[in-house]
């Protein structure tokens, strides 16, 4: 880089720290999160998408197909999310500093290792495909074949899929949740406009019979995958392109370390991230082996694992916008914790936890009220599907509010490099609590002469309140500390 565009560069980075330490918190935060909002919602809204045009093909089991291959999907976004979150929160800590050369290594560092993780999942998932689709947990004939289907695409994409969840988190991270939201969305309309199109044929009808389409491939559960994998590589262009044309630190490969010191930074960043989702993993393929355990018919053994991914979907879709809005808080807590700002980040961390529990308290109204009708179109064919979908999804949505605090206390302690802290906080939901909770409480039920699929339908519930408990304390002692070293720094 010649030294003209050196010193404008540093001078946007110097520009964009002043911005990040000195505009007030809520509007700096509402700024950064309606962008990051809508990101987060569109993408899981063409995962609700995927499930809801499979629901079309009126069958159990190919609704099942797309939660068995689910936990694939947590591995991919882990490793994704281990090297964004891992290189993002360097980054933006590195931008406190006003350490622009540093930042810039990690920028490329933490792109190239997603990329390679990518690969190797891609290659080890494609030689192993059918022993792959058993261990995590499917159990009838019909639901092993759908699965193999629908996973074949998304193998292809995992390369596409760790690259841009680095590259959407690097733009997020350093204060541009326009252009990634661009790359996300993009991605996402692309999907949803893809997804009948593969899926059916010509003369397939849908909705009842009200829409009958003119054309298409007809790939069934496979051309869902087709048209995911599609919408990732053009959102890792469109991402491409905003890191190029935005006032980023710019990705050049030529500047990847494989130095300890840079791994071991995207480690304190992103290994909460790697547990939570890859606990996420764990956790779904223990739910469809507990169902195959807890459940003797293969009619119902369908019917319960299309529930729940009807009910996971549908949650994933309600918990995006608290997500989004942490995402809009992550790089006002980096940026002012690098600089020493505690009181900064304390401020944002409460607007953004009452904000979004009040938010999450009307969300859940409206489900509880609503749940029947809305699982009726993403649940599964069958009235025994939406019957255990419906009950699933009220008692998730009763302690949904209190996820506020749990997702916002891992998201700080993450930024702010607490790794140990952030990964228990990360273990809580789908790790120390659900694991426990979808294997005992069935057997439990089962003891006291109640039906173990009650247990079933419970289990995130009680782990969501369990994870709770453990992250309140927590939270709060690392908000206290920085009110104290903020107290401190004033009277000296």
């Amino acid at each position: 880089m010649d030294d003209k565009k050196l010193a404008a560069q540093n001078a946007a980075s110097e520009a964009k720290y002043i911005r990040m330490t000195t505009e007030p918190v809520d509007k700096l935060v509402a700024t950064l999160a309606v962008p990051t909002i809508i990101s987060m919602l569109v993408t899981s809204f063409y995962n609700l998408a995927d499930t809801f045009f499979v629901r079309q093909l009126e069958s159990d089991s190919m609704i099942a197909a797309v939660g068995i291959v689910f936990p694939l999907m947590a591995i991919i976004q882990s490793f994704g999310f281990f090297c964004g979150h891992g290189s993002g929160n360097y980054i933006s800590r590195a931008f406190g500093r006003r350490d622009y050369a540093d930042a810039e290594t990690m920028a490329a560092t933490g792109f190239g290792y997603a990329v390679i993780f990518g690969l190797l999942i891609c290659v080890l998932g494609t030689a192993f495909r059918s022993q792959f689709v058993s261990l995590l947990g499917a159990k009838t004939e019909a639901t092993a074949s759908a699965s193999v289907d629908y996973m074949k695409w998304i193998l292809y994409a995992a390369p596409f899929m760790t690259g841009a969840i680095v590259m959407n988190n690097q733009l997020r991270m350093q204060g541009n949740a326009f252009f990634a939201m661009l790359g996300l969305t993009s991605g996402s309309i692309l999907n949803i406009i893809l997804d009948p199109l593969f899926i059916f044929k010509k003369g397939d009808t849908l909705f009842g019979g009200a829409i009958t389409m003119p054309f298409g491939i007809g790939m069934g559960v496979g051309g869902a995958a087709l048209a995911t994998g599609l919408s990732q590589l053009v959102s890792f262009a469109v991402l491409l392109i905003g890191i190029y044309r935005s006032d980023n630190i710019k990705i050049r490969l030529k500047n990847m370390s494989f130095k300890p010191y840079y791994f071991k930074g995207i480690i304190q960043g992103g290994l909460p991230s790697l547990v939570r989702q890859g606990l996420a993993s764990i956790a779904t393929t223990t739910l469809n082996h507990a169902v195959g355990i807890y459940i003797s018919s293969g009619e119902m053994i369908d019917a319960v694992q299309a529930a729940m991914t009807g009910v996971s979907k549908l949650m994933n879709f309600a918990a995006s916008a608290l997500i989004g809005f942490g995402q809009g808080f992550q790089p006002v807590c980096g940026f002012n914790y690098g600089a020493k700002k505690y009181g900064r980040v304390r401020e944002a961390y409460y607007f953004c936890f009452r904000l979004s529990f009040l938010v999450l308290v009307a969300l859940a109204a409206l489900g509880v009220i609503f749940a029947r009708p809305i699982t009726a179109a993403l649940a599964g064919s069958s009235e025994l599907a939406q019957s255990i979908a419906a009950f699933t999804l009220r008692s998730q949505l009763i302690i949904f509010p209190l996820m506020s605090w749990v997702t916002l206390s891992n998201m700080m302690l993450q930024n702010i490099g607490m790794t140990g802290r952030a990964t228990l906080v990360a273990m809580t939901r789908q790790g120390l609590t659900f694991i426990p909770c979808v294997l005992g409480l069935p057997l439990l039920i089962k003891i006291f002469g109640g039906d173990p699929l009650l247990g079933l339908e419970l289990a995130q519930m009680c782990a969501d309140a369990l994870a709770f408990i453990i992250a309140l304390p927590i939270g709060l002692q690392v908000l206290n500390g920085m009110k104290r070293e903020e107290g401190e720094k004033e009277g000296s």
